[in-house]
C-alpha cells in the first residue's frame, strides 16, 4: 500500500500533487492500493473547506484513492496505543507547561545549540503517577528516546543515520487526547500495511522519530522510503512557500490543464522516454530511482509550452465544449491561436472576441458597416476565396483595404492567424461573427 496525506491547513500546493501524483503512479504500477489520509486531528491549523477543496482538486487530476481515512476517526486508537506504551514503560507521563518548554527553548537558542528535551518527567515514580491519576493533573505522553541510532536507506538521498539524541524524548499524544502528527503517522502506515513512503525531502526529518515508534510498538515490518528534493521557483525559494503561486488552483484558475500539469510534473528532475504523455502512459515506464537528487526549477514558461501541446492534441470537439460550444470547427478554430496563446484563459480570449459584436468605428468603421451589411445580405460560400470575391466585387475593396478591415470584423484583432484558414472554421457561424455592435 502507498499513501498520501492530505493536511487542510491552506492551498493545495504543486509540490504537494507532485508526491500525490507520484503516489498513485507508484501505487498503480505495483498493483498496490493507494490511502488517501486527511491529517485533520489538529484542529486549532485546520482551515474550513480545504479538505474538500484538497479532495476535489485530486479528483480533477485522476487521482482516485482506493481508500480515504481520517485520523479524527482514530483518536480512539492512538490513545489505546500510547497509554500501551507507558503501561510498558516505553512511554512517560510529561507534566510541563508550555512556559517551561519555551523557556528550555530560550536557553537553547542562547547557547546556540539544537533544543532536546530535558527528560526531568522521564524519572517519575509510581507515587507521582499515581498522584496525577487521582487529581487528573494535565499531562502530555512522550516516547522515550532510543538507545540506539535510528537507520535506514533512502532510495533517493541513500543511507541516513539519527542519533538518539537527535529523535529525542518526543510528544506522541498532547495533553487534549491528540495525537501528534509523527504519532499518528507511524501508526496509520503500520496498521495500513504502508510498503513504500514517498514524500518531501523536508519531511525526511520526521522519519527516525515514526521509525521509533513503530519499533516502540513491536512493528517489523519493513518500509521503503523515497524522500524527493524540493522544487524552486525561479528566484530559488522552495516553491511551497509561495502561498497561492506556488498553489495547484492558480494554475488552474489561469488556464492550464490537468493532463499538463501532471506531464510537466513527471518531467522535473526525471528521465522520460518522451515530452508529451498522459497518466495512463507515464504508468508504463516511470522509474522512481531516475528521479533527480537535486532540487529543480519549475519553469512556467516549459509547462505553457506542455500546456499547448495538450490542448493541440486535444479532440476538436471537446477543446470547443470548454468555449461552451459543442462543435469541432470551434475547436479547429481555437488551435489556430496556439502559435500565440498557450492556455484555456488566453484561448477564450479570442475565441470571445470572434464571436463577440465588433466595433465598427475608427478609421475602418465605415468599412466595416459596408463589409458587414454585404455579408447578412450575401449568399453562403463554402471557400474564402469565393467569399473575398463576392466582398471585393460588390465593396470595390482590394488587397490589404479588404482584408484589414474584414479581419477586425471577422476576428476583433489586427493581427492573428490566416484569415482563410480562421472562415473556414467559422463559416456557417458568419452572420453572427460580423455583427457591428450599435
Amino acid at each position: 500500500m502507498l499513501r498520501y496525506a492530505l493536511l487542510p491547513r491552506g492551498d493545495l500546493s504543486i509540490e504537494s500533487l507532485r508526491i500525490a501524483l507520484i503516489n498513485y503512479l507508484v501505487a498503480r504500477q505495483r498493483n498496490e492500493g493507494f490511502i488517501l489520509r486527511i491529517e485533520d486531528t489538529d484542529k486549532a491549523r485546520i482551515v474550513e473547506g480545504k479538505e474538500g477543496e484538497g479532495r476535489e482538486l485530486l479528483e480533477k487530476f485522476a487521482i482516485h484513492p482506493d481508500q480515504t481515512l481520517y485520523q479524527s476517526d482514530q483518536l480512539g486508537r492512538y490513545q489505546h496505543l500510547a497509554v500501551r506504551l507507558v503501561e510498558e514503560g516505553r512511554a512517560f507521563l510529561c507534566l510541563c507547561s508550555e512556559e517551561e518548554l519555551e523557556q528550555e527553548r530560550r536557553h537553547a537558542r542562547a547557547e546556540n545549540r539544537p533544543y532536546r528535551y530535558s527528560g526531568r518527567c522521564a524519572r517519575m515514580d509510581t507515587e507521582e503517577l499515581r498522584q496525577i491519576r487521582e487529581e487528573k493533573v494535565p499531562f502530555t505522553i512522550r516516547l522515550r528516546k532510543p538507545a540506539t541510532p535510528i537507520r535506514f536507506t533512502d532510495l533517493l538521498q541513500g543511507d541516513i543515520e539519527a542519533d538518539p539524541g537527535e529523535v529525542d524524548h518526543f510528544v506522541i499524544l498532547r495533553a487534549d487526547g491528540t495525537p501528534t502528527s509523527d504519532f499518528a503517522a507511524a501508526v496509520d502506515d503500520m496498521i495500513g500495511g504502508i510498503s513504500l513512503i514517498i514524500d518531501t525531502e523536508e519531511r525526511l526529518r520526521h522519519t527516525p522519530r515514526q521509525i521509533h515508534v513503530r519499533q516502540a510498538l513491536g512493528f517489523d515490518e519493513a518500509i521503503a522510503y523515497a524522500h524527493l528534493p524540493p522544487l524552486l521557483d525561479p528566484q530559488g525559494k522552495r516553491l511551497s512557500e509561495t502561498g497561492h503561486a506556488g498553489s495547484v488552483k492558480r494554475l488552474l484558475e489561469e488556464g492550464f490543464l490537468p493532463d499538463a500539469i501532471l506531464n510537466y510534473l513527471l518531467l522535473l528532475g526525471n528521465e522520460t522516454p518522451m515530452e508529451i504523455f498522459t497518466l495512463p502512459e507515464a504508468v508504463e515506464w516511470f522509474d522512481l530511482r531516475k528521479l533527480s537528487r537535486s532540487p529543480t526549477r519549475f519553469d512556467l514558461e516549459r509547462l505553457r509550452q506542455i500546456n499547448r501541446e495538450h490542448l493541440r492534441r486535444m479532440e476538436d470537439r471537446t477543446l470547443s465544449r470548454i468555449f461552451g460550444f459543442a462543435d469541432a470547427d470551434v475547436g479547429r478554430l481555437a488551435k489556430l491561436y496556439l502559435e500565440e496563446a498557450a492556455t484555456i484563459n488566453e484561448l477564450e480570449s479570442r475565441i470571445r472576441a470572434v464571436f463577440a459584436p465588433k466595433s465598427c468605428r475608427g478609421d475602418q468603421g465605415e468599412t466595416m458597416q459596408r463589409l458587414s451589411a454585404l455579408i447578412l445580405a450575401a449568399p453562403y460560400f463554402d471557400t474564402f476565396d469565393e467569399f473575398t470575391a463576392y466582398l471585393s466585387e460588390k465593396s470595390g475593396l482590394e488587397g490589404d483595404a479588404l482584408s484589414r478591415s474584414l479581419r477586425h470584423l471577422m476576428t476583433g484583432a489586427e493581427k492573428g492567424p490566416d484569415l482563410g484558414k480562421i472562415y473556414q472554421s467559422i463559416k456557417s457561424y458568419i452572420t453572427e461573427v460580423i455583427r457591428c455592435q450599435p
